[in-house]
């Protein structure tokens, strides 16, 4: 079975939701039930994705375009042979007093990213990193550290430079997610950092962007009672990631599954808009397939 990984990068604030909140957070974000993480839909991504193609391909492209993603409908419908699952989160920014900012994450959720490579046919990829409760791993030549302290947030760590384990998955997910981008792969190694279960936890619920909103009475001009609400977000710079694959063709006449994966699945990014608020910039994210 053709396998590909497949890399979000959010380029503006994205809002991907799940409908009213219970708390003071009006419209959240969609996360995992069980660990709390942000997540993306696989059929969000599917679904821009044909969107995307849709406005490029041919005629002559068209079944080639059914094949892959489905076609709507009761008697006619078919469901697509590309499969996306569900892009979790790899690397969560977070404000840091040196370097800027962060590219955070933790030994699990590493965990689970190599299982997914592994699938796709990655191979030698490295153990996890486990740092310490109040302790933060960085690749040699990081910008986060000062006189051996890392302060993110609030919160202050000690740093310890880990120039194994924790520079290989740099290089690796700078390989990945900028393949194209040398530049970027250095900002992205220079700022990588592994954090600890439960601080990894408090970042992930806390390092959202919360924003107010409001609405404007036509007549008045002014804000219309009661319409206050709060919107969250995934900060720009989130990394997500994925699995693409591709099922078996039915009917294909000739269309394999290796053709939809290298039509629709190639090496260039994408440039894709998922969730809500389009038309004030937000959701635009940067769409990386990869191969092991």
């Amino acid at each position: 079975m053709a396998t590909k990984m497949y890399w979000l990068e959010a380029i503006a604030p994205l809002h991907v939701g799940m409908g009213r909140g219970v708390g003071f957070i009006d419209l959240p974000i969609m996360r995992e039930k069980v660990t709390n993480w942000p997540l993306v839909p696989g059929s969000a991504v599917k679904g821009v994705m044909r969107d995307y193609f849709g406005e490029k391909v041919s005629a002559e492209q068209k079944q080639l375009l059914d094949k892959a993603f489905g076609v709507g409908g009761d008697d006619a419908g078919s469901a697509g042979s590309l499969v996306l699952t569900d892009a979790h989160i790899v690397c969560l920014p977070v404000r840091s007093l040196y370097g800027t900012f962060a590219y955070v994450t933790s030994r699990l959720v590493l965990e689970r990213l190599k299982r997914d490579l592994i699938a796709a046919g990655y191979q030698n990829v490295p153990e996890a990193p486990e740092p310490q409760e109040n302790e933060v791993l960085v690749a040699p030549d990081s910008k986060l550290a000062a006189d051996n302290k890392i302060f993110f947030e609030d919160l202050d760590f000690n740093a310890r430079v880990d120039s194994n384990i924790t520079s290989e998955w740099a290089e690796m997910l700078a390989g990945a997610v900028f393949s194209s981008d040398t530049k970027w792969q250095s900002i992205f190694k220079e700022r990588f950092a592994v954090v600890s279960e439960n601080c990894f936890n408090f970042l992930s619920e806390t390092g959202t962007e919360v924003a107010a909103h409001i609405r404007i009475e036509d007549e008045t001009k002014i804000v219309a009672k009661g319409a206050l609400w709060y919107e969250e977000t995934l900060p720009v710079e989130t990394i997500l990631a994925g699995i693409a694959w591709c099922d078996r063709v039915y009917g294909g006449n000739g269309i394999d599954q290796d053709t939809i994966l290298s039509t629709f699945c190639d090496d260039s990014a994408l440039e894709l808009q998922i969730g809500g608020k389009a038309t004030v910039g937000k959701g635009r994210v940067r769409c990386q397939f990869t191969r092991g």
